[in-house]
């Protein structure tokens, strides 16, 4: 198998000197997929298939906050890989500490870090497995940083020596939404982190104000 034209040209703004074999020539791409939900996993773990990619999940977000979101979308996850037979693997750690370390006193560029912590350890992570690549599903959403992600993961993939896969997922997001309605997925209603709840409710709270 050879990868199609959009994956080559995804992968070829970096690849490291260390790299086995151009991408384009690797048989049975494998990679590791950050997973910030069950809901954004959807379309892209079924677009890389039909692309005969192989994805592993890498479940990692010490983003989300309080521990009761958190759960609720480990569950979630949990379910869609019992239900699609999906191969996941678990950093199941809280970190409230690590994520609010990282972002005070600079919460309005907190996505950067987000992003960072994240992509970094999935990175590492796709590295120590052996795998061709490392992606996640956040480029799925239309309400994350597109560019943002794109840069951290390409900056990630320069500094762990190992390609990030880019690709915009965003066209098929009603699609997700779809599929995960059928499913039955829990669906959240915010970002994850304090300060997106945090805006959440204050909006809401001034929406009924205004309307008074």
């Amino acid at each position: 198998m050879r990868l199609q034209r959009c994956c080559y040209q995804a992968f070829a703004a970096y690849m490291p000197p260390s790299h086995p074999a151009p991408i384009h020539c690797l048989v049975n791409m494998k990679l590791l997929m950050h997973i910030c939900c069950s809901n954004c996993c959807l379309y892209p773990l079924r677009t890389l298939s039909t692309k005969n990619v192989s994805v592993k999940g890498f479940w990692i977000n010490p983003n989300i906050h309080p521990y009761t979101e958190y759960a609720l979308r480990l569950d979630a996850l949990r379910f869609l890989e019992k239900e699609w037979g999906l191969d996941i693997e678990y950093a199941d750690q809280y970190g409230l500490r690590e994520f609010l370390r990282a972002v005070v006193h600079d919460e309005d560029n907190r996505c950067v870090h987000c992003y960072s912590m994240r992509l970094e350890q999935t990175a590492i992570a796709a590295k120590k497995m052996g795998l061709d690549g490392f992606t996640t599903s956040l480029l799925v959403s239309p309400y994350q940083k597109f560019d943002m992600i794109r840069e951290v993961g390409m900056t990630m993939g320069k500094r762990h020596e190992i390609p990030f896969y880019g690709e915009d997922f965003r066209p098929g997001w009603h699609e997700g939404v779809r599929m995960s309605k059928d499913l039955g997925l829990y669906r959240q209603k915010y970002c994850g982190c304090v300060y997106s709840e945090m805006e959440r409710y204050v909006k809401k709270a001034t929406k009924k104000v205004g309307s008074r």
